[in-house]
């Protein structure tokens, strides 16, 4: 027996295969892992979604409690937490925050997966 054919196969180098691209650098997977986490409730991606939906792509803060069936200050914290990971836009119109979606934002999570 070899010494070779003790080695584990990947150590051989015989079953994988080689990069095609650049892999996720650390920096970027602790900027990823900050996005996903934004995303990673059921509350938030609803709320993103109804923005998505509204005419211009943007939402008065007063009609996405109902939708999620939250009291406005649990809805405004998930509001808070996606406009701080840069998902959202904020703008103070009087008494009210009108919402809407940052151009590219959820098209710059995707690319950092797919591309080098």
């Amino acid at each position: 027996m070899s010494i070779t054919s003790l080695l584990p196969i990947a150590s051989r180098g015989a079953c994988c295969a080689p990069l095609t691209r650049a892999m996720l650098a650390a920096a970027d997977a602790v900027d990823l892992a900050r996005s996903l986490k934004a995303l990673a409730d059921p509350t938030r991606l609803r709320l993103i979604s109804i923005v998505a939906a509204s005419e211009g792509q943007e939402a008065c803060a007063c009609d996405l409690t109902a939708p999620v069936g939250l009291s406005q200050p649990t809805v405004s914290h998930h509001l808070k937490v996606l406009t701080d990971a840069g998902f959202l836009s904020r703008t103070q119109r009087g008494n009210w925050a009108h919402f809407a979606l940052v151009p590219g934002a959820l098209d710059s999570v995707a690319r950092l997966l797919t591309s080098a």
